[in-house]
Formats: C-alpha cells, structure tokens, sequence
C-alpha cells in the first residue's frame, strides 16, 4: 500500500481544512474469536479552499458504503488505502463511509487480546504515524488537527475508556466528550472489562486501569502510580504556564503493546508489564515512574503542540525524554534518575549514532519524505541523543531562559502544529544566545564527539586541556559528521584518601567550554589521581581518559564517591571495549573488582547487561565463552553473597537474575527450583521461575513436561509467553523446527509471543543446531514482513535476527539479502543496524579485545 509523502501532506493541508470527526465503533461481538471485524461509521466534517481533488485513508475488511455531501461514492474508487474524492468545490463538505475494520494481534490498529487467565477480552487502538485507517476513515496527517466525538458499544460488563470522559448511555453505549483539536494518531479507545481506581486530583478526574487478572498487582502499587502522577502533575504546572489542556487523565495499562507507552491525550496507554506480578527492583520502579513523568509530558509537547511533519518527531520524544528524566528527579522519591540515564538510555543513543543509519536529531525535511522513513527515526537518537542535547541546553542556557522559551512556545502554537524553525524562534525569545547556531551544530548533525584530555603538570599545578574529535566509527549520510559541536562539560578533579580504604574524595569540581574559549588555566595542586571530564554527565560525548586516570579507573572505580560520576567512568570503559581499545577481559575483570562494592542497581544492572550481552555472548569466541560466564557466575555469587543480611534486596534480586543468565550447570538452578526459594531469599515468584526454566531448556535440563507443569502452574499471558521461550530454547531439532513455523510459516503469533518465541530461538550453546537457520531467517524474515507489516518486521529484526553467529557468513548473507531481497524499509532498517553491531563484534574479536589477547 502507499504510504503518505510529504508533498501529498502538504498538497492535501493547503486544500483542505478538517472541523470534526464523529466516530462509531461497534465492537459488541469482540468476545467472539471467529468473528475478527468490528463496525466503524464515520462522518468527517472538512472544508475545501478551492476546487480541487485529494483523498481520504482507511484499510477496511470491507468497504460498505460511502456518501459525500449526500451524494452516494463508488466503493470502487478505494484503491489501496485510499478513498480518491475527485470534484471538490471550494466550501463545506460531509463525508459519511460505513466500513467494516478488521482487530489485530500486532499491536497496531485495534488490538484485540483474550486474557488466558480468566477468558476476559480486550480491545484498545494504537493510531500512531498511518494505523488510525485500521480503526476508522480519516485524513491521516499530524497537521490537519480536529474535533473528535466518539461512540462506542461494547459488551454491557465493558469498560470504554477514551480520550475525554465517557458516559454510558445504557445498553452497552458509551459517549465520550468531544476532544480539543488533536491530531488523528492521538485519538485512544481502550474498551473491556476493565478493573479501575479512580480519584480526582485538583478537580481532574485521574483514573489508573488494567486487566482484571491483574487486579491485585495494581491495587498493591495504586498509590504508588497516582502519587508519582500527582506529583508530576503538579511540578508540570509549577514549570508551564499553559494548564494541562484535557479534561481527565486516565492511564490504562494494556496487554501486548509495542512500545512502553503512548502519549495520546487524557489516556496515556501502557505496556502492562509495568503492573509487577513479581519482585522488581526500586529501579525499574524509577523506570516507570520517569514513563509517567515521559507522559504526562507529552500532554504539553506533543499532544497540545504536535509536529507538522515527522521529520520533528524529535520535537515530541527528545523533550518528553529530557522532561521525564528531569521531573522524575524533582517531584518523585527517586531522585537520581539521570544515573539509569547515564548508564543504561544513553548508551542506546551513543550505539545509535555510530552506525550507517544514524541521522540528525533533526533531520533535513527531505530526509524524511514519507511515513515509511519517519517511522524508522523512532530510536536512540531521537529519544536519549536529543533528550541529551537538550539537557546540554539548559546547562548552556539555564534553566529559567529553556523554560521562558519553551511557555513562549506553547503560547504561540497551542493546539497547532509547530516546527523546528517555531522551537528555536521561542527559544531565541527568551535570551541573547545564539541558540541558532547551537541547533545547527547539535539538532543537524550525526556522530558521537570524542573528548580526550591531556594533562601536564610541574609538581606544584597542573593544567587540562581536552580535545574534541569527531567520532571514530562511521557517521551516517544524512548530516554533518560530529566533531564540531561546542560542549559545556563539568571537570571532576579526585584523589587517594589519605585514610586508605582505596576512596577517592573529590578535590574540585569546574565547569569549562570545548573547545576553550580562553586560554587554559594552570591549577593548583600536584597531579590529580583522576580526571573526569563530563563530569555530572552533562553533555553528549565519548570520554576517554589519560593514562594516569585510566589506571585509577581501572583500579578504584568502586572508590569514586558519586554514582552519577561512575557512571560517566564505566560507560567510557564500555565504549573503548566496543572501539577495540581495551580488552573485554579487561573490563569483566573490572566489574569483577568493583560491583560487588556497587551501591547504585542501575549501575550494577548497566554493567551485568553489557558484561553478559556484548561481550560474553558477542566479543568473546565460543571457545573464551565459558570462562567468561564462570568469571560473571562468581561476581553474581559475590553480590549474592554480599546482600545475605537482607539490607539490599533489589541488588540481592538483580544478583539472582544474573547468575541464572549465565549458569553453566543446571544443579544450582534445579537446586532452586525444586525448593522454591534460592537460599537466604527471595522465594521464586513466576518471573524467576520462567527465567531459570528458559536456562534449564538451553542446558538440556528441561523438557516439555517441565513446561508444561509450569504452564499449569502460571496460565497467565506472561506464562504463555514464558513456556513459548522455554519451548524453543529447547536443543532439539523438533523443538526448534515447530518453533521456526509457528514465527514463520503461519501469522498465527501475536505480537509477543513471536518475541518470546524468537527470544527463545537462537542460543549460543546450540550453535551447531540451528545454523541451517540462517539463511532461511533472511528469507522467511523478508517475507514475513511483507505480509504482517511494520511492528511484526521490527520484531523480527530485532529478536530473531541470528545475533549469536559472529562470523563472516552471517554477515555476507546479511548484505546480499539487503542487497538483493527488497525487504520492507522497517526490516531493512533493522537489519542493516544488526549487521552493523555484528561488524563491529568481529573487529573487537579481531582487536583481541573480546578476550585475554593483548593488542598490537
């Protein structure tokens, strides 16, 4: 099907102007799983400027009937998506199409889900970018901002939840309030049997919602979720001049979603794996309170004030980034959110940037000509690299000039549509700075800096001097390379604590400009026994150190006082083990050394991802492997070890969690397992029972009676997807062949459970069993996402992609399936980020410093 262009968005707004949307959905029979359709009426309020022609978007089952201004349209004239309206005359107009749409198991459109637990069924829209066709007619661009009414009739022991407050008129009917002017991906539906809280907060009503099997997990942290949300409520309204624009705010927690949430106003929806069936850990607890914060954001940036064109989708994500971040750290008990930033989201745009995919944070608007290449520019960049770039802002603008901007902004285009050239002008209202010339050297170009210190000293002061450098690995196309954007970087200035102990104690902390705009400045003192440039992590940079605080680093990490600061230390050691310039044996000794005296989980978790993902699972070869998990096995047994008194069971839980990914013999596990409980604590709640069950299957300890009984103990959704992971762990070749055909040879998988399903597939114990995958992955995965469209194609992507194989033979069949096989450009973009990452695991490799062999 076609997708929409940017000159059709802009052709069809220069023609048209859209007043109101009345909208019916008929959704009474969603209980039924042979009946896969629902009823959609539509009437579409529009005026033209002139005389002219455009189009109209849906994707229906079926097409009934369609009348303009009273007059009866040709179902034929649908061709593809699009419902051509020829003959247009300058004035009002009234669309009216009855269309019967059909539910999905994507995640896309109407997604219809059936609760294994209790057999309860559920539906809710994700309209975003083109999937408001799949529920409903409509003019489908960010810029042609409308009214919405909406109706909705649903079974009568429904729930209908929508963006204004509903009322139920009886008989299974629900009216909502007709909406501000919102743009089309913003309209939200969530209808089931819903179970709620509700209460009001300064005479809004606030509502929290999920499924009924999760009921008691959402009523145990209800006051948790509404706190955060009435603090962040509160602190946005302390920030922004504008009040919050919608007349509720309601969160609804739904199954199988895509992404982590999505901003649509007055109801936010959420992946429901944020309501805790098991022990998490107080960061994850911090992760979904920085996703409230996130937003509630949105309600201001995105939802009020939206983008014209998707190109400045960084308009919407880098601030909602920056602003739940920073509203987490201000209004919520969790005040040091920019450390989870630091060691764990950053990273996803530093990784970002330096492939042939990267882009600016803002594009060039001929780099994103149509939907199809927006919906690719949905990643690190436009999420933690902008949200970077903007915290450097405010540290460059301060504070109080960002916010005057930014209220100035919200004055001038509330609810309309604003660009990057509106954002700078309101930015450069509020102060002298040529902030400009700062959005064109951070907002337009790619790549990651590198600053790199250089220290000389007499023995009675030292002075610094840090160069900036463009990044080694590659830039994209689109944009500017990096290597000249100004930074504004705290120094960190430690030494040895006298007392022992192996502490380091802050000496000085100074703020200075790279490059320098005066000359450099000898300080007192003798040499420092660490420099940390970005110190508090306020710009957006490699860091490297010199040979002097290197060693200290690598010597007294755990020393260093401030967790936001050892954080910026081991993310420097992360990048040169991914740029070949230190060993990976190197850093898994580090972590050896010094997690075990880690007080920050984000940290812990941070490393202990790195440590088992990239350089156990990647940089390391198969025949270094082992070692590797037995020297991460004893690190978890240390943290183990170190948390028996009971004083830190999140660090105790994260420990757990790694020692089961990385067990080598089953015993332990078994051990655990059949008592239920790991020794000292915690008992096995479902979420460690299915992840120690998933290793037993890759250890060929496990068999499908054991699944089975586990699935009879936990026949919860996360239980089904649970027993597909451990099924296709399994090293057996009927158990990966039945797992091959249910991703590949039917479309019978929801969303999730193809990715717990593919999680499952490729493991690197079974190397020998499933190479004959490879090639048949890059085809089947070309087809696949062909048929099931853009969300099942990121799946594919980025879970069943053949990650463990290093070698160059994956590679080459990577680049010829690119090369030769067309996939979709949303397969395509994956795969070409993939086949990056495994590049540069076999230059590591090759570097030697994925294992113990020294560099030349």
């Amino acid at each position: 099907m076609p997708v929409l262009t940017r000159d059709e968005a802009q052709t069809r707004a220069q023609l048209i102007d859209v007043h109101r949307y009345t909208v019916e959905l008929d959704l009474t029979r969603a209980a039924d799983a042979a009946r896969d359709t629902f009823d959609s009426r539509t009437v579409i309020r529009f005026s033209a400027r002139t005389e002219g022609a455009t189009f109209v978007e849906l994707k229906p089952a079926e097409l009934r009937t369609v009348t303009l201004d009273g007059h009866p349209l040709e179902t034929s004239a649908l061709v593809d998506n699009r419902l051509a309206l020829d003959g247009l005359s300058a004035g009002e107009h009234v669309l009216r199409i009855d269309a019967a749409m059909r539910y999905s198991r994507t995640g896309e459109g109407m997604h219809r889900f059936t609760d294994p637990t209790d057999g309860e069924t559920y539906t809710y829209t994700q309209l975003f970018m083109e999937d408001v066709q799949r529920v409903f007619a409509a003019f489908d661009q960010p810029d042609l901002k409308a009214v919405f009414e909406l109706t909705v009739t649903a079974p009568e022991n429904w729930t209908v939840l929508a963006n204004g407050i509903t009322e139920h008129l009886g008989d299974g009917t629900w009216r909502a309030a007709p909406t501000p002017l919102v743009s089309t991906y913003l309209v939200a539906v969530a209808a089931g049997p819903w179970h709620s809280v509700r209460t009001e907060h300064r005479g809004l009503p606030f509502g929290i919602h999920c499924r009924r099997s999760l009921a008691p997990y959402m009523d145990a942290d209800a006051e948790e979720i509404l706190d955060i949300t009435r603090a962040c409520y509160d602190r946005y309204h302390e920030k922004f001049e504008e009040p919050y624009p919608f007349d509720s705010y309601d969160q609804a927690f739904v199954p199988e979603f895509n992404a982590g949430a999505m901003e649509n106003p007055g109801l936010v929806t959420f992946r429901d794996e944020f309501i805790y069936r098991s022990a998490v850990t107080d960061t994850e607890r911090q992760t979904r309170a920085m996703v409230i914060a996130h937003e509630m954001a949105h309600m201001w940036f995105g939802d009020l004030v939206t983008l014209r064109w998707w190109d400045d989708i960084w308009l919407n994500e880098s601030f909602a980034e920056y602003m739940g971040f920073q509203t987490t750290a201000e209004a919520t008990r969790f005040t040091d959110p920019w450390t989870d930033f630091g060691v764990a989201r950053k990273s996803w745009g530093y990784d970002a940037d330096q492939r042939p995919s990267t882009h600016p944070v803002a594009p060039d608007p001929d780099a994103v000509p149509d939907t199809a290449s927006a919906m690719l520019n949905f990643d690190g960049i436009s999420y933690a690299k902008g949200a970077s770039a903007l915290r450097q802002l405010v540290a460059w603008l301060g504070e109080k000039d960002f916010l005057a901007g930014i209220n100035t902004h919200f004055a001038r285009h509330k609810f309309g549509n604003a660009t990057l050239a509106d954002f700078i002008d309101s930015l450069a209202h509020a102060t002298d700075r040529d902030v400009h010339a700062w959005a064109e050297a951070w907002l337009r170009t790619t790549g990651v800096d590198t600053l790199t210190p250089d220290v000389t000293h007499n023995g009675r002061t030292w002075t610094l001097t840090v160069d900036r450098g463009g990044d080694p690995g590659r830039a994209g196309d689109s944009g500017r390379e990096a290597g000249g954007r100004p930074h504004r970087i705290a120094v960190g200035v430690y030494d040895r604590d006298l007392s022992g102990g192996g502490t380091l104690v802050l000496r000085e902390r100074f703020e200075t400009d790279v490059p320098a705009t005066a000359a450099d400045t000898a300080r007192d003192g003798g040499r420092p026994a660490l420099i940390v440039p970005n110190d508090q992590d306020l710009t957006y940079a490699k860091i490297r150190l010199d040979e002097v605080s290197q060693e200290t680093a690598l010597r007294g990490l755990s020393g260093v006082p401030d967790a936001l600061t050892r954080a910026v230390l081991w993310n420097s050691l992360r990048d040169m083990v991914r740029d070949g310039e230190l060993e990976g044996a190197a850093y898994l000794e580090t972590a050896r050394a010094h997690l075990p005296e880690e007080t920050d989980l984000a940290i812990v978790q941070g490393v202990l991802t790195f440590a088992t993902l990239h350089i156990a699972d990647r940089y390391t070869t198969p025949e270094e492997r082992p070692a590797a998990l037995a020297l991460l096995g004893e690190l978890c047994r240390d943290l183990i070890r170190r948390t028996e008194d009971g004083s830190n069971p999140g660090l105790r839980l994260t420990a757990v969690r790694g020692f089961i990914d990385v067990a080598t013999q089953a015993a332990p596990l078994q051990a655990w397992l059949g008592e239920g409980t790991v020794p000292g604590g915690p008992e096995l709640d479902p979420e460690l029972r299915w992840r120690i069950l998933a290793r037993l299957a890759v250890l060929d300890a496990a068999d499908e009676a054991a699944i089975a009984a586990e699935l009879a103990r936990d026949p919860s959704a996360t239980g089904q997807e649970g027993a597909a992971r451990c099924r296709a762990a399994l090293p057996d070749a009927a158990a990966k062949r039945a797992a091959w055909d249910a991703m590949f040879g039917s479309d019978d998988l929801s969303n999730y459970l193809f990715t717990a399903t593919a999680q499952g597939f490729w493991q690197p114990e079974q190397a020998e069993l499933v190479r004959e995958y490879i090639p048949r992955y890059y085809e089947d995965a070309v087809a696949l996402a062909g048929r099931r469209g853009p969300a099942m194609a990121e799946a594919a992507g980025r879970y069943a992609f053949p990650a463990p194989f290093v070698d160059a033979e994956t590679l080459r069949l990577g680049e010829r399936c690119l090369r030769d096989a067309e996939p979709t450009p949303a397969l395509r973009r994956k795969l070409v980020d993939q086949l990056d990452d495994l590049a540069r695991a076999l230059r590591v490799r090759g570097s030697g410093s994925g294992s113990g062999e020294k560099n030349d």
